[in-house]
């Protein structure tokens, strides 16, 4: 008994020390992050980790490139992949990948795991992929690792340590977004909050910042809390109906989805005042605010497409050009938008049914020099211009 006790106490003991350097070797690498990305981290809600993949070296060229997409039922989803194939074309030219190969589950968590194993079979070299669950594919995911598969994820993180997540922040996001409207509203006002789906992780991560923020500035009141579930009819209606049942002036639009255009819509059908709205800017909002400048007031953020292809095709490139990622999640910052730079942002072919549009950063919001910072090892990432990212008026 002594025995069996002496070395559960040891083994405790080895875990507890390995954790405590795994949470020194985190921090150290944090806290050598610039100013920008060291931020991101700030009350950061996934699990951060050392990388498992610090010690990987591709196998020689060319590579077999594949993504595991969840889903392709919308102009995002879709622009994302058509964004992804754009870049690793350009590795297929060179010789270096030799074939891109996507797989799509339509919101199937099992069709995914089927479809990332057959990816295994099939030797791809790498996979890159926006999960469908933050926990059901970590089997196959660990699969992958041990057939000496990276797999990298974006628009979500997953919870294997095996795996690399490209994310953000989004409770930062959330408080961001709240404190730009108290910055705007240095008196108080009503605010209406409009969340995406309820019971989404993304969602009570960005409640959480926003409830940050609303702590630390109590002039704000919250008027009433909706979900539109990021789909425009939905968001329309409760906010419509949110108009109808609060007859006080409301001030601001907490919102952290795509739907400002139809937030603006619904309080212009209201013959209300157009509030500060918050989100994530869009091509039909863009044009929404071309056509009517004083109906659209807007402060956030572009979480984008094109945006998170990239993100998720510079580290999967870099991986595979022999350098290594020093964390499991590498935090991005998500692009702010604010209202005095909307015609920056927007294009001609921009109007207010223009929902398959989405916007470009007038700038990389992740100069290399950032990137850098996450892996040892650092170089420019092969294939990679932002200059030669796609105008979105030309199809």
């Amino acid at each position: 008994m002594k025995t069996w006790m002496g070395g559960l106490l040891a083994a405790t003991a080895a875990l507890s020390m390995t954790a405590h350097a795994h949470a020194e070797d985190v921090a150290s690498v944090v806290k050598g992050l610039p100013d920008g990305l060291k931020a991101q981290y700030d009350g950061a809600p996934q699990k951060i980790l050392p990388s498992a993949w610090d010690n990987w070296t591709p196998p020689p060229k060319p590579w077999k490139w594949c993504h595991s997409e969840s889903y392709q039922g919308n102009p995002w989803r879709v622009t994302v992949t058509k964004e992804l194939k754009r870049l690793a074309d350009g590795l297929i030219a060179d010789g270096t990948v030799s074939s891109f190969e996507v797989s799509d589950s339509n919101n199937d968590v099992s069709q995914q795991i089927n479809q990332i194993r057959a990816f295994i079979d099939a030797k791809c070299t790498i996979i890159t992929s926006i999960p469908g669950s933050a926990t059901a594919l970590n089997d196959a995911i660990d699969a992958a690792a041990k057939a000496g598969i990276p797999f990298i994820t974006a628009a979500g993180s997953v919870t294997s340590p095996n795996a690399i997540n490209v994310d953000s922040n989004y409770a930062r996001w959330g408080y961001d977004m709240m404190s730009a409207i108290n910055k705007a509203l240095p008196n108080g006002g009503n605010v209406l909050m409009v969340e995406g789906i309820a019971g989404h992780p993304i969602v009570a991560q960005e409640r959480q910042g926003a409830d940050k923020a609303l702590a630390e500035d109590k002039k704000l009141k919250v008027a009433r809390s909706v979900n539109g579930n990021w789909t425009a009819n939905v968001t329309k209606t409760v906010v419509l109906q949110a108009i109808a049942t609060n007859p006080a002036k409301i001030d601001a639009v907490w919102s952290t989805g795509s739907e400002s255009r139809v937030i603006a819509e619904a309080f212009a059908q209201a013959h209300r005042p157009a509030p500060l709205i918050t989100g994530s800017l869009t091509g039909d909002a863009l044009g929404y605010w071309k056509a009517n400048p004083d109906k659209y007031r807007f402060e956030g953020h572009a979480l984008l497409p094109h945006w998170t292809a990239q993100t998720l095709y510079r580290v999967a490139a870099r991986m595979l050009d022999g350098q290594k990622p020093k964390l499991n999640t590498l935090m991005i910052p998500i692009p702010a938008v604010h209202e005095a730079d909307l015609g920056k942002w927007y294009k001609s072919c921009m109007t207010p049914d223009a929902v398959s549009i989405f916007p470009v950063p007038p700038t990389d919001p992740m100069p290399e020099e950032l990137m850098d910072a996450y892996f040892t090892g650092a170089k420019p990432t092969i294939g990679w211009d932002y200059s030669k990212t796609p105008d979105p008026c030309i199809k």
